[in-house]
């Protein structure tokens, strides 16, 4: 290259040395992009790196950062979402920036005071990774994490590349879209709760369809228009994981964050995480989160719990006491089957019927606004929580939902990496 790779310049360009194969083929096993460092590593040579990642940026049983390090990258700084750099955080903890002990690199939190990289934190950075395990639900939070670093990425020109991996709830596209009005860092875009993209994917959509905030989309159109120079590096990129589609059923190698334990917590977060909205456990202090949930108010016939406190869970809701609800563990077929590809709300429906106290079923903000509701941020609208108030029918809720979600699934046909399910 002529100039350096800092050079202001935007070429989306994704890397691929594969064909994309069936998802009924077991020949070839799903690698995340983070493994293929044949591709990637070229890139980092003589750069100061710096990375946004927690727990689950992977290489094998080794963290990508130590991967990296061992390879002789140089990484000047990383930077940690939710939970931390690390991953043992509480969900909605604060945390501070330190001094990782395992590689001597300092971290900045970007889920304690500041939500973003700061121009001084990019100072002595010539390239950013990005290498997260999402699991595909509009509010878990890490989709809002990336934004954020994209955003400070083109507007101190800093070339970003994301390392891609499975969405283990890619196979479908559900739940009610996100209006805007009801924006919160849960819910950042006008999106279903389950939108059936990897993070590589999202990023083109947000970046594509101008998303970004003011500053980061006149750069990214800068850098449009700076696509046909011959002498300019490329500013923004995404490393594909091989063989992967949207077909693959992605069985998660390791726990995302502490409340998603586990395969049935995972595939159950994007219906019953409505829960979390209300008075009842969403189950957090137990095996099982957002697999298991109830209340000590329901009836004393269903399946008995008690939250209790646990790292990730120190203090979760109704601790020490006994609740009635459901557990809907069991095998992934069961699940899958269960689930049948859709946000699931019978069992928020059923809990509301079940409930003797509906008036406090929701959790109430002091302001009384809608748009202060916790489950009206949560479903990014006020009208379903109106719609469980007035009795209407799950086939009624689904059927309100499906204008936006055509309108949603037009604009992310244009962004897919890998085969789509439909």
């Amino acid at each position: 290259m002529k100039h350096s790779i800092l050079v202001i310049a935007f070429l989306l360009l994704v890397l691929t040395s594969f064909s994309q194969k069936s998802s009924n083929s077991v020949s070839k096993q799903i690698t995340p992009a983070a493994y293929r460092t044949d591709v990637y590593l070229p890139l980092l040579k003589n750069k100061r790196v710096g990375v946004f990642a927690n727990n689950t940026a992977t290489i094998g049983s080794s963290h990508l950062v130590d991967s990296l390090q061992k390879l002789g990258v140089k990484i000047v700084i990383a930077f940690g979402p939710e939970h931390g750099f690390r991953g043992k955080a509480d969900a909605g903890e604060k945390v501070d920036n330190y001094t990782d002990s395992a590689t001597g690199i300092p971290v900045v939190s970007l889920y304690g005071k500041k939500r973003r990289p700061s121009a001084e934190d990019l100072k002595d950075v010539d390239i950013l990774l990005f290498d997260i395990q999402d699991v595909g639900t509009r509010y878990y939070t890490y989709i809002s994490s990336l934004q954020d670093y994209m955003e400070a990425a083109f507007e101190n020109s800093k070339p970003l590349i994301i390392l891609d991996r499975p969405n283990p709830n890619g196979f479908f596209v559900d739940g009610p879209v996100l209006d805007t009005a009801f924006k919160s860092y849960i819910g950042m875009q006008p999106i279903p709760i389950v939108y059936g993209m990897t993070m590589g994917e999202y990023a083109m959509m947000i970046a594509g369809e101008k998303w970004l905030n003011a500053k980061a989309n006149e750069k990214y159109a800068y850098y449009q228009k700076a696509n046909n120079s011959k002498d300019t590096a490329f500013h923004f990129l995404v490393i594909k994981c091989a063989n992967y589609t949207h077909q693959s059923k992605y069985i998660l190698p390791i726990k995302p964050s502490p409340n998603l334990p586990d395969q049935s917590s995972v595939y159950w977060y994007g219906s019953n995480c409505f829960f979390e909205g209300t008075v009842l456990s969403e189950g957090r202090g137990t095996d099982h989160p957002f697999a298991i949930f109830g209340s000590p108010k329901l009836p004393n016939t269903l399946y008995a719990f008690t939250p209790t406190s646990r790292e990730g869970a120190k203090d979760p809701k109704l601790k020490d006491q006994l609740c009635y609800g459901w557990n809907l563990t069991g095998s992934q077929e069961t699940i899958l089957k269960q689930i049948n590809n859709q946000v699931q709300i019978r069992y928020l429906l059923e809990a509301y019927q079940l409930f003797p106290d509906k008036e406090n079923f929701f959790l109430k903000p002091k302001s009384g606004k809608p748009t202060d509701y916790f489950f009206n941020k949560l479903s990014g609208n006020s009208e379903l929580m109106e719609q469980i108030k007035s009795g209407v029918s799950e086939t009624e809720i689904r059927k309100s939902w499906v204008p936006k979600l055509n309108a949603f699934k037009a604009i992310r046909k244009k962004y897919l990496l890998y085969t789509d399910f439909e």
